[in-house]
């Protein structure tokens, strides 16, 4: 049977190093030991490093956050990136939105103000979720990925250097308490041995006392030189990895000014895609409809107030802008007027008159009819249209 080879004097020795510097360390923060002090460069080195690792963690973090604000998302995603795994495609709330909009304007009917109203918003919003996981995509490769690289890798290593260089700089106080002991101990027994003692066997005694405490001090001694050396080997290898925190900060910025890039790319194309919608929301219906939560069946306020956009309503050969000016004229006058259909209305009763965007129609005023309202005539139907919907013609 083979017999498992236990070298148990490097146990030993690895057990009494471990105790020594527990001993020292313990003494230390009690105030009975001296402690060694690094250079102020290298102090300097290692808060820089502490400050970055602190602050990386907190960027990256809340990067995280921002790009996946849902914490299941987050924590699904970081079990398959541990087992190495792709995570599986998922809609986000763009897009989700976005669907739920379409099939409601698809049910409410295309043809409609609202369902194709609804569509529109839709295929907006599915293009900003699109564009949302092209911002999440460029975010992870091009800036959290290096964050994360720095505080599993780099920081890794530089950590464990210091924990290093403290233990060194531990066993070099160690020893040099030792050192210090070995000469007073031997101080003191020269003193001992220079005073008058009687007989023979004491001054025998005292001489070999002070050989063997002469041999520890030229021992520990010894031991000083090494530890000391090992020491200031340690303190410039940490100190060289110390000093690449300053690329790693230049790194860094690079991989900021690119999220800063997709962030301005990504809010460029969500702008853009807003502004799309709303003009093309302007040629579907008014924009008063759009800007005042009504709960009348008449989509269109007081004839008073400023009810169509300059945009939406801008003036063309041989058409008159219905200006509240002219809806009052209109009102006043007894005679019918013709008038351009600028969006499409759904009659909400048999008393109302449906219209076609950029038909004709005649239109004029009845008496004691509400203000908002235009009696409308085409072929032989007849019924109620609203102001808001019409542009009077010369």
């Amino acid at each position: 049977m083979n017999i498992m080879d236990f070298n148990v004097k490097k146990l030993a020795a690895d057990a009494g190093t471990f105790l020594s510097r527990a001993v020292q360390f313990t003494e230390e923060k009690l105030g009975q030991a001296e402690k060694t002090e690094l250079d102020a460069h290298l102090e300097n080195l290692l808060s820089k490093a502490e400050c970055t690792k602190i602050w990386t963690e907190k960027i990256m973090k809340q990067t995280e956050v921002l790009l996946q604000p849902n914490p299941n998302a987050r924590i699904e995603e970081f079990v398959y990136e541990k087992l190495d795994r792709k995570a599986p495609s998922r809609i986000n709330n763009p897009e989700l939105l976005g669907q739920y909009m379409i099939d409601a304007g698809t049910e409410f009917g295309p043809g409609t103000a609202y369902g194709n109203a609804l569509i529109k918003c839709g295929e907006t919003q599915k293009r900003i979720g699109t564009a949302d996981r092209e911002l999440i995509q460029t975010s992870a490769l091009n800036f959290l990925t290096p964050l994360r690289n720095f505080i599993e890798g780099d920081y890794k290593t530089i950590a464990k250097e210091r924990k290093l260089l403290q233990n060194k700089r531990l066993d070099l106080d160690a020893a040099k308490t030792r050192l210090k002991k070995a000469k007073a101990a031997e101080t003191r027994a020269s003193q001992l041995n220079s005073a008058r003692l009687e007989g023979d066997n004491i001054m025998v005694n005292f001489s070999y006392m002070l050989n063997f405490l002469h041999v520890k001090w030229l021992k520990s001694e010894q031991e000083l030189r090494i530890t000391q050396s090992e020491f200031d080997r340690q303190a410039e290898i940490t100190r060289l990895l110390l000093e690449g925190i300053s690329s790693t900060h230049a790194h860094h910025l690079r991989c900021l000014n690119d999220f800063v890039e997709a962030q301005m790319t990504y809010y460029a194309q969500c702008y853009q895609y807003m502004l799309d919608l709303q003009k093309q929301l302007g040629r579907c219906f008014p924009s008063n409809y759009c800007n005042n939560n009504q709960t009348s069946v008449a989509p269109a306020p007081s004839a008073s107030s400023n009810v169509i956009g300059s945009s939406a309503l801008s003036s063309t050969s041989g058409l008159v802008i219905t200006s509240p000016s002219n809806l009052i004229d209109l009102k006043e006058c007894s005679g019918s007027r013709k008038a351009r259909v600028l969006y499409d209305y759904d009659a909400a009763n048999s008393s109302e008159l449906s219209l076609l965007a950029d038909e004709v129609i005649t239109v004029f005023s009845v008496v004691g009819m509400d203000s908002d309202w235009l009696m409308g005539e085409r072929g032989n139907q007849k019924g109620r249209v609203p102001i808001t919907y019409l542009e009077l013609l010369n």
